[in-house]
């Protein structure tokens, strides 16, 4: 699969110093999010994607058009020849890590104390672990004990 994405210089980055906000300008939607989740769970079809979210037609088609513009899908013909397909490219895969800190972030602050949720779980069924960021020594990484250090 292809791993070319937008990585010029476009004069509507929001900033263009900073991957946050580079990433954000990318996918930073919910419906882009919620299509790569889904295009990560087995969606493949405009219908799939649109029966999974609820998202309008104009709104779907314009998000895909966007991620296959921009290398996270890319298109292709259905086995059956009669549809085309919407396939995650490595750049696409890529979020899977992002996707699921939003998913873990979600599980611990998202739901009342009871409720119940999806859960995401390994190919053994086992559920997937927390993601924990760790430094090179193994110590923990969070906003309290790391910094952005600007490159120019």
């Amino acid at each position: 699969m292809p791993r070319t994405t937008t990585r010029s210089p476009n004069p509507e980055w929001t900033d263009p110093d900073c991957p946050v906000a580079r990433t954000l300008d990318l996918v930073g939607d919910k419906w882009s999010l919620l299509v790569i989740r889904d295009a990560m769970d087995g969606a493949r079809s405009f219908t799939e994607f649109q029966r999974r979210t609820g998202i309008a037609r104009n709104i779907l088609s314009d998000r895909l058009r966007k991620l296959v513009a921009h290398g996270l899908l890319v298109q292709c013909a259905a086995p059956s020849g009669r549809r085309q397909e919407y396939v995650l490219t490595d750049v696409g895969r890529d979020l899977f890590p992002a996707i699921l800190t939003l998913r873990q972030w979600g599980e611990r602050n998202a739901f009342a104390p009871g409720e119940t949720y999806s859960t995401l779980v390994d190919q053994h069924g086992a559920q997937v672990p927390e993601i924990v960021p760790t430094g090179a020594d193994g110590a923990l990484v969070d906003a309290d004990t790391s910094q952005v250090r600007r490159t120019r």
